[in-house]
């Protein structure tokens, strides 16, 4: 069997996670407000999203951003509408400039 080592090298995963960015911290922040107005827990929200309370740890915390699908399904829990969870997002690209 052929083996490259350098092509293995790349499908490693890196050690560190990315840096967040402020796109991501805004919309993690907006979730955060929006559940905690509706009085859901992340446990909670998770279930309606059909995710884990772990993944929207992250998502609060600007780790990660949701699938379209799932912004659907939180979108969907929250009860809320698009600009409601994007509010603010486009501010966070202004200070990047």
């Amino acid at each position: 069997m052929f083996y490259c080592a350098s092509f293995r090298e790349h499908l490693e995963m890196p050690a560190r996670k990315p840096q967040n960015c402020p796109h991501r911290t805004r919309f993690g922040k907006n979730i955060a407000s929006l559940r905690a107005r509706r009085h859901l827990t992340q446990e909670r929200l998770a279930e309606k999203a059909g995710v884990i309370a772990r993944y929207l740890q992250s998502v609060e915390a600007g780790e990660f951003v949701p699938s379209l699908p799932t912004l659907a399904r939180l979108k969907s829990g929250l009860r809320c509408d698009w600009g409601e969870l994007f509010a603010g997002c486009d501010k966070a690209q202004n200070k990047m400039e």
